[in-house]
């Protein structure tokens, strides 16, 4: 994936990020359309992000409650393929939980940026850059 030099130098310099948060369902789309289920945070956690902070892909590492701690990839913005009109915060754990977890404590440590949020011609592109993001998150 292409870094973007001169956004990814001035977020390293403000990370990492650590959030947490009650998990909460959103509109179900990660699960049911993308093949990747997510937590969001609640507007609380949003409303308290850094002004300066860019929209976009990052990665780092999650835990829910007091359990394991595993790596993660969280979405912060609009996603403009769904035209949403308020900022999200959309957490996507890379582990298979046993049951689900909302209205449960989700804690994140932001890491890293991915790449700026955009918007995508089709599903199957937003997919696709999905996958990207999570396979990168894995190195």
């Amino acid at each position: 994936l292409p870094r973007h030099e001169p956004i990814s130098d001035c977020i390293m310099r403000h990370l990492p990020y650590f959030y947490s948060g009650q998990a909460m369902r959103g509109f179900g789309r990660g699960s049911k359309q993308l093949g990747m289920p997510t937590a969001n945070f609640p507007e609380q956690v949003i409303d308290n992000l850094p002004a300066d902070i860019f929209t976009g892909i990052y990665y780092g590492w999650a835990s829910v409650g007091s359990g394991d701690v595993h790596k993660m990839v969280v979405g912060i913005g609009w996603n403009p393929y769904y035209k949403n009109t308020k900022k999200s915060m959309e957490t996507h754990i890379m582990h298979t939980f046993k049951e689900g977890f909302y209205g449960e404590i989700l804690n994140v440590a932001i890491v890293d940026y991915l790449r700026p949020e955009k918007n995508f011609d089709s599903l199957e592109s937003l997919i696709s850059a999905i996958q990207g993001d999570t396979e990168e998150a894995k190195k």
